[in-house]
């Protein structure tokens, strides 16, 4: 009987201290996770990418001085064009607090081509090939949040082009080719997708107003008419970048 009833409580203490042991890990706090470190996304450094987009120009051209170098002012008309271009950018930013400030150049080369009859001497035509387009600009950016920025930029632009006169039946009259300078402005978007890349779209709008003109060549050699070459373009390009950083990540309010 003795040995029955002390196997109850020595088997009731242990049932008891098992309990207490359970309530008490319940009350102790749970050791969280450790959390994997969020990306840390700094916009101050250089970069270097690619795009690839659309082209359009509006051109207009009139004569200035005749083959003798007489004045002889004469429309030669206007036409609208449009293709496809690509090529590169590079460039460095500066980011401080939630603002971006940056410069860059880019370079972009296609085929955007087309041709129409001069207005005041319809049997003849000219053709326009702008080949390449060159900007140097600078931009001031705004972070709607660490890896989102939206843009602002501005500054001188330069297209490559190769201007053509036809006398009826298409036998080439005259050439030029040149490098003409301009304004541009933009507005684009950039997001950080990783530490290091970003991708971005982006409109340009650009103005060569030639207030010069340009000297034609005969195609026998010899100099041509001179002829006043105005164009508007827009590019709209979507790209790519990689960033070199320099600076520890920046703390921005969002």
């Amino acid at each position: 009987m003795y040995g029955r009833l002390k196997s109850l409580v020595v088997a009731s203490v242990l049932i008891g201290l098992g309990a207490a042991s359970a309530a008490v890990a319940a009350d102790l706090p749970l050791k969280a996770r450790p959390m994997a470190a969020a990306p840390l996304y700094n916009w101050t450094g250089c970069y270097l990418g690619a795009n690839v987009g659309g082209g359009w120009t509006r051109l207009n051209t009139a004569r200035a001085l005749d083959v003798g170098g007489v004045a002889a002012p004469n429309d030669y008309g206007r036409e609208k064009d449009s293709g496809v271009i690509g090529g590169g950018q590079v460039g460095c930013d500066f980011q401080t607090g939630n603002l971006v400030f940056g410069v860059g150049g880019s370079f972009d080369f296609g085929n955007i081509k087309g041709s129409h009859a001069l207005t005041d001497f319809p049997a003849f035509s000219e053709a326009n090939n702008l080949k390449e387009i060159y900007t140097a600009t600078g931009r001031i950016g705004y972070l709607w949040t660490p890896q989102f920025l939206g843009y602002l930029k501005g500054g001188a632009a330069f297209i490559r082009e190769r201007n053509q006169v036809f006398a009826p039946g298409g036998a080439l009259i005259e050439s030029a080719s040149f490098m003409q300078p301009g304004m541009t402005i933009g507005i684009g978007a950039e997001w950080m997708f990783a530490p290091n890349w970003s991708v971005f779209a982006e409109y340009n709008y650009m103005s060569f107003l030639d207030d010069s003109a340009r000297a034609f060549t005969l195609a026998g050699g010899g100099a041509g008419e001179v002829i006043n070459v105005q164009q508007r373009a827009s590019t709209a390009l979507v790209g790519v970048n990689y960033k070199f950083h320099w600076d520890a990540p920046v703390v921005a309010k969002y």
